[in-house]
């Protein structure tokens, strides 16, 4: 009921038109806020401003605190009062505006600090912020016909902070006052509210019709910076007139500098920004289209318009302004900025995919100096894994069957390709870029081939466990240079509530530069499925044919620039190893190994063979196989991890013959061979103890390598033995089941008993 009289009441304010009304009482609205406040408001606010704070804590410490972390974060039981001297409606413009006097004054706060002291102090201490007073007088300006409303403080407010010092426990500092560390709080409070909610800075509070209940985490906007007009020296902020002393008239000195004015834009949201192309003129034409990604349920995008010296790598800046954008819970978008003379502009997206055009006036300079882009919401994205793009909400199985779909750290794997990049920047001065990505989630590292090209392609794919609580995926692109290796560009993609056989396949923006992305790709697999994929299609009845056949381009592990590389497989805990190739980058084995199919993994670690000391890893490789067909080959090149470039070249097969069909690995029978490969190892032996003895260090090297390679060719063959029985016992179990199905009274008896 209550609900019901505000929403009649805020009709009738909006519908209006009278210039002012009566003075309004606000006890009713104080003894509400009273009684919403510890159960709703209370845990929101504090929730939502418990970010804020860790955010700006991060950028904003004094100079006795080294590092400071936020243990606590409640705003108490006592709300602020709100209108003590009544309010009113009135009109600024064609603004419908309302003053109202905010005055918070609690002293059952909570907020807890522990903070790590710089030099001279050492150890830590713990601040507790325990009352704060803010007072000011806040603006209310519905817009959008009442469905929001943009709230800032007319000016600066007045805040006051208590603070006290506590124990931070071990070495830690007494409980005394520490000092500044009250003025940097309140001028920390202070600038950020300056910085966000002072006018004409406004924070926006939707009132959706509907609720989805939907938590935004993301989203994908494309962003296009059309054109300005009127532009002048004369008149930007930033940039004093450069008129050079002239006879010719005033009036057309100026015309000649604006219209030799070379202008571009800077596009930034939060760390990720773009450029525009550098165009003439007072009235510059750009259509530069961006592809931006928001981590937030908000964000703001700014514009900031430099000018370009002729013959000078300068920029000077001109000008700025800004949009804040904000995800309402019934599936829209709200744009809104500075509008002239501090006024307002508000645009309103009913779905993803709709294009949102605003001219914005540059801010603190002439008016008629303005901006013209253009916003697309491309794709929303939700904490339950849903996402919503052009007009056209893909729920996840949590809306599809009513239970969530989102699994422990434990339950599912998520699959991560790198696919390919374009518009990379190069730092080399000779133009080359040889780029390379590194993946992180958690505390794993993950790291691409290096490509050689501004717009290469890797189709390279990564796993890795899920990890809950929000955990991002961290990109990093760097160049491979002689002297080392530089950045260039970083991007984070939050993988909350990745849905189960869907592919989310997006470009990313790289962060921190001017250009670059990356086209990546993303799969969540349930561990039930995971293991089925691996395990054998055909359990028990098939083996693995992994053929080692050549590497090319692998790093110099020896000092004279070469390597002698040779390939240990690991198959479960089966180990095999290839013969080695001396002084080579390019080896070629040639070399069949054989497995049991049972489902491990297979991987393939390229060593550099030393004699006597230890070998070089020069990098590793996971031979996927579980999914292929059976009695296919799959030929491949896999770039090896770990180093900086180096590929080998596999085939394998998962064999899944009859048994009198499977072809042996050698015509004499196998336990013969394993005999003369015994009988080998003793000769090797001997020779090996010779030359100890002789203090030959040369010749033991070529036995230790011939010890080795009979070793694993022994093992090899005891393998072979193993597969052999297994699929004996397996053929004639098959063959008793079929005595069994082709005789009723043997198989009555078999039942009974």
């Amino acid at each position: 009921m209550v609900v019901e009289d505000l929403n009649k009441k805020w009709k009738r304010v909006i519908l209006s038109t009278s210039p002012i009304t009566p003075l309004e009482h606000c006890e009713w609205l104080n003894k509400l806020l009273m009684e919403i406040w510890s159960n709703f408001m209370n845990p929101k606010l504090s929730l939502r401003f418990q970010s804020i704070v860790e955010k700006r804590l991060k950028h904003r410490k004094s100079r006795l605190i080294e590092k400071v972390e936020l243990l606590e974060f409640s705003l108490g039981s006592s709300p602020p009062c709100l209108g003590l001297h009544g309010t009113r409606w009135s009109t600024s413009g064609d603004q419908r505006v309302m003053r109202l006097g905010f005055d918070w004054d609690t002293t059952d706060i909570s907020i807890m600090l522990l903070a790590k002291v710089a030099k001279p102090f050492f150890g830590t201490a713990k601040i507790v912020i325990n009352s704060l007073h803010v007072k000011g007088d806040l603006l209310l300006m519905p817009i959008l016909d009442g469905k929001a409303i943009l709230y800032s403080f007319i000016s600066t407010p007045e805040v006051r902070i208590t603070v006290a010092f506590g124990s931070g426990g071990s070495q830690s500092l007494p409980a005394t006052e520490l000092p500044g560390v009250s003025s940097w709080l309140v001028k920390l409070l202070t600038d950020t509210l300056s910085k966000t909610m002072v006018e004409p800075r406004r924070q926006c509070f939707s009132l959706p019709a509907v609720d989805l209940r939907k938590k935004a985490v993301g989203g994908i906007i494309y962003v296009t910076v059309i054109s300005a007009s009127k532009l002048s020296r004369s008149s930007l902020k930033g940039s004093p007139t450069r008129r050079q002393p002239s006879f010719a008239v005033d009036g057309l000195q100026e015309h000649f500098d604006d219209k030799d004015l070379q202008t571009f834009v800077e596009v930034e949201l939060g760390e990720l920004t773009r450029r525009t192309y550098v165009r003439p003129g007072s009235s510059p034409q750009w259509d530069s289209t961006f592809n931006m990604v928001l981590h937030d349920n908000t964000g703001t995008v700014r514009f900031h318009l430099y000018e370009r010296t002729p013959g000078s790598v300068k920029y000077d800046y001109l000008a700025s302004c800004e949009i804040k954008m904000k995800y309402v819970s019934d599936d829209s978008t709200i744009f809104w900025a500075i509008g002239p003379d501090s006024g307002v502009i508000a645009r309103h997206s009913e779905f993803c995919g709709k294009e949102v055009e605003m001219v914005l006036p540059f801010e603190g300079v002439n008016a008629g100096k303005q901006l013209a882009v253009r916003l697309v919401v491309k794709e929303w994205q939700f904490s339950d894994g849903s996402y919503s793009f052009n007009n056209f909400r893909v729920s996840s199985q949590q809306m599809l069957n009513g239970s969530s779909n989102f699994l422990s750290s434990t339950g599912r794997k998520i699959n991560v390709t790198v696919v390919e990049g374009k518009d990379l920047i190069t730092k080399d001065k000779f133009g080359k870029c040889n780029p390379y990505v590194k993946l992180q989630y958690g505390k794993v590292l993950q790291k691409t081939r290096t490509a050689h090209f501004f717009n290469p392609i890797w189709n390279q794919k990564f796993e890795f466990d899920e990890i809950g609580g929000g955990e991002y995926l961290k990109i990093k692109c760097y160049t491979e240079e002689v002297f080392g290796d530089d950045s260039i560009g970083s991007a984070r993609i939050n993988l909350e509530g990745l849905v189960e056989g869907s592919v989310r396949d997006v470009w990313v923006p790289l962060e921190k530069v001017n250009s670059g992305e990356l086209r990546i790709q993303i799969e969540a697999v349930s561990i039930d499925d995971y293991e089925g994929s691996r395990g054998s299609a055909y359990p028990g009845n098939g083996w693995i044919e992994l053929v080692l056949v050549e590497a090319r381009d692998l790093i110099a592990a020896d000092l004279r620039g070469t390597s002698d590389p040779y390939v240990r497989v690991h198959y479960g805990n089966l180990k095999r190893r290839t013969k080695v190739m001396y002084r080579t980058l390019n080896p070629r084995w040639h070399q069949t190994l054989e497995f049991p199919d049972d489902g491990s993994p297979l991987e393939l670690h390229v060593k550099d063979h030393n004699a006597l000391l230890p070998t070089s890893n020069i990098g590793d490789c996971v031979v996927e196989y579980q999914r292929l067909p059976p009695n296919v080959m799959s030929d491949k090149w896999i770039p090896l991890q770990g180093v900086k470039r180096g590929e080998i070249h596999v085939q394998v097969t998962r064999k899944v013959p009859e048994l009198q069909k499977r072809p042996s690995l050698d015509p004499e029978p196998s336990l013969t061979k394993a005999h003369q490969i015994s009988s080998q190892m003793k000769q090797m032996m001997i020779k090996l103890q010779s030359s100890i003895e002789d203090s030959n260090l040369e010749g033991v090297s070529n036995p230790l390598s011939e010890l080795e390679a009979l070793q694993d060719m022994q093992e090899e063959y005891m393998v072979q033995l193993e597969t052999e029985q297994m699929l004996l016992l397996n053929k004639i179990k098959e063959l008793g089941q079929e005595i069994l199905n082709s005789s009723p009274s043997l198989s009555r008896r078999s039942s009974g008993s």
